[in-house]
């Protein structure tokens, strides 16, 4: 009996490695559990995938005026112009205080000559403020500034504090070591026999000698730099408005001395009223008062056109950021 043909079998055929498996003489590395996503704030909306591991915090005024600190303080014209503001309070003072010095006596106020000096110094500040917004119009930095804090309202605060922060103590340094060189040139001098009776040094005269009251003081050194201030603050709201530095800068030196230019071509009694008013509001006016020498209005302290500045540096920093809220930059 013959046995049935057997069939060939065929050897087992290794089955491939997946394609993820480790190779031979590789060193496997354990994989633990990813990493926790990040703690989203609240409110903040859902991301799916990578989360930072910086961790988000919310902006605040803080924030805005430690950035327009490093950009005021870090540009060279801001620098210079300080400076020269210095330069030219004090040193106008000084060379007063000499003039006034070589005379017998005196005729004004202790610390009047100070005026002088800052009546220039003045238009430091105010170019500083115009340039402080303008500039950055001008060199497309606005668009930055405001792709880092979209909030325009905190924008315009931070600038506008610290540019008054700074005018304010720097021009207070200046004004209150003018009045000490007045004050201890011409302390020792008497008043001119014909001054006596002014209403101007009424209350100021002491033993024969002109004095500088604490109401002095106060008017020629913390109400003149508030004063000067204000009206570098005003440069920057009419440089927020034109956006244009030499049209802003070329506004507010027609603001201060266009009025006593005006006022000196209306010599008929017909215009009378008209220069009086221009006269009393100007702002040289204001500054001269604070200082004990009125240009109209003797018994003026320089007080009330202060407030009246404040108002109007309020209502155009208003206009400023009504035009920054409603334009794209």
């Amino acid at each position: 009996m013959s046995t049935p043909p057997q069939m060939p079998t065929q050897a087992p055929q290794a089955s491939a490695p997946p394609a993820n498996a480790p190779q031979a003489g590789a060193q496997v590395v354990p994989q633990g559990p990813p990493p926790p996503l990040a703690a989203q704030p609240q409110g903040a909306p859902a991301l799916s995938g990578y989360a930072s591991p910086i961790p988000i915090r919310q902006t605040h005024i803080g924030h805005a005026l430690a950035s327009e600190w490093t950009k005021i303080r870090s540009v060279r014209s801001t620098v210079w112009t300080l400076i020269t503001m210095f330069g030219l309070t004090v040193g106008v003072g000084l060379l007063t205080a000499v003039g006034l010095a070589a005379a017998d006596d005196v005729s004004a106020p202790l610390l009047a000559g100070g005026f002088f000096g800052l009546m220039l110094g003045q238009l430091c500040i105010i170019t500083l403020g115009v340039l402080v917004i303008s500039s950055e119009y001008g060199t497309g930095m606005m668009r930055t500034t405001l792709t880092a804090c979209p909030q325009r309202g905190r924008v315009l605060l931070a600038k506008a504090t610290v540019f008054f922060l700074l005018a304010f103590v720097m021009t207070l340094l200046a004004t209150a070591l003018t009045g000490l060189i007045h004050s201890s040139m011409l302390g020792d001098l008497p008043v001119d026999d014909f001054a006596r009776n002014d209403a101007i040094l009424e209350g100021s005269i002491e033993g024969g000698k002109v004095v500088a009251t604490g109401e002095h003081w106060l008017g020629a050194t913390v109400g003149a730099s508030l004063y000067v201030s204000l009206l570098g603050l005003l440069g920057l709201a009419v440089g927020g408005l034109l956006r244009h530095s030499a049209g802003a800068i070329t506004a507010m030196v027609g603001v201060v001395l266009l009025p006593l230019v005006m006022a000196g071509f209306m010599v008929t009694d017909s215009l009378k009223d008209v220069r009086e008013a221009l006269l009393e509001y100007s702002p040289l006016n204001g500054l001269a008062s604070l200082y004990g020498i009125p240009i109209q209005d003797e018994d003026s302290t320089g007080w009330p056109l202060l407030g009246l500045l404040a108002a109007v540096t309020l209502t155009a920093l208003v206009g400023a950021y009504a035009r920054l809220a409603s334009s794209d930059a």
